[in-house]
């Protein structure tokens, strides 16, 4: 496809190259004072002014850390140029930070953060404030509990929740997606009204039905949510299957002779897969959010095992003089929900150019 090498108005690029609308001096100076106003209005927002009211110490903190992200986005375009995404580039390092916490859990050095039992009887204060330097840096609630060791857990609940759902929507959903694509007929007509009556469905009462018929376990909750997931995914590889099935490489499969589950395996699978998977990223933020809720109404994983939603229940009571039990859930589940949707949204950019520029 050509490239028009005519300057683009009002955008800064030219021929798919960036014109900084800065200079070298200006960033640095944003850099500068990015960094030090930032750090400064974290530190005094979290750890010197104890007394203030806590939605000034929050509003300080909150204008911190923009000014520290002003900072990374200065310092990127620095250094890498103007095209570098700094917001993308933190959500990368989020998910892969979340996750890999997730994942060595029980290796990373928290203080209790399930047993009540065992807090009580080491007298382990409760209802501590956040204190970033000593053994709860988020705090601990009505138990006693570590909550950044809680939202650790948590994490790995979701994200088992949520991915697993994920794999059995994909599979389940994609399987039959490229089949109905390929084969059309009255067997894409059936599997389109059957695709037609869940979607029309109301979501949140088969999501309630399904959870309180079932054991609340991880497994049963991602069965539960994969349910919901699977007509998307139908509908997004029988799409894929009709568009890649015109394609002059699968024509010229079938005009070799090759058979049609060579096709669909050889062929089709790995072309639809690519658009599919661009959108999991997507399906695995909306998964956590309805988790959480369930957890929140008292329909999902229920205490001793800590998640994002019980602890926000958990922490409601008490709102108004710790806001902590419920922010650090709730911007824990916020930041992994936006850097999940940022990620993939790049992933549908360089894997499903079509959709990204609709």
């Amino acid at each position: 496809m050509a490239v028009d090498t005519a300057l683009v108005p009002d955008t800064g690029y030219v021929a798919g190259t960036a014109i900084d609308p800065l200079s070298h001096a200006q960033r640095l100076i944003r850099l500068a004072v990015g960094l030090v106003g930032g750090t400064a209005a974290v530190i005094v927002g979290l750890m010197v002014l104890t007394d203030v009211h806590a939605g000034y110490r929050v509003l300080l903190t909150v204008g911190g850390l923009a000014l520290l992200f002003m900072a990374l986005d200065n310092a990127g375009k620095l250094f890498r140029g103007p095209l570098f995404e700094t917001g993308l580039w933190l959500s990368v390092i989020w998910v892969a930070l979340i996750g890999l916490s997730a994942a060595f859990a029980d290796f990373l050095p928290f203080t209790e953060s399930r047993d009540a039992s065992v807090t009580i009887f080491e007298g382990t204060p409760i209802l501590k404030r956040p204190d970033l330097f000593s053994a709860n840096p988020l705090g601990t609630d009505r138990q006693a509990l570590d909550i950044l060791g809680g939202i650790v857990y948590g994490a790995r609940v979701s994200l088992q929740v949520s991915v697993l759902a994920v794999a059995i929507g994909i599979l389940v959903g994609g399987t039959i997606g490229v089949v109905a694509g390929f084969f059309r007929g009255r067997l894409d007509t059936g599997i389109g009204i059957l695709t037609d009556s869940l979607l029309a469905f109301p979501p949140l009462i088969l999501l309630l039905a399904l959870a309180s018929v079932m054991d609340r376990t991880p497994r049963n909750m991602a069965i539960a949510l994969a349910v919901l997931g699977i007509p998307t995914y139908i509908r997004l590889a029988r799409v894929n299957t009709m568009v890649f099935a015109e394609r002059e490489f699968v024509l010229a499969s079938q005009a070799m002779g090759a058979s049609r589950r060579r096709i669909i395996f050889k062929e089709l699978v790995p072309n639809v897969a690519l658009p599919i998977f661009s959108y999991a990223f997507i399906i695995i933020a909306v998964l956590i959010v309805a988790e959480a809720s369930l957890s929140f109404l008292g329909l999902g994983i229920q205490r001793p095992d800590p998640t994002w939603g019980n602890m926000i229940a958990a922490g409601q009571d008490d709102f108004d003089r710790h806001p902590h039990l419920v922010f650090a859930p709730g911007i824990a589940m916020f930041l992994t929900v936006f850097a999940l949707n940022r990620v993939g949204e790049k992933a549908r950019e360089l894997w499903d150019p079509r959709q990204a520029n609709l």
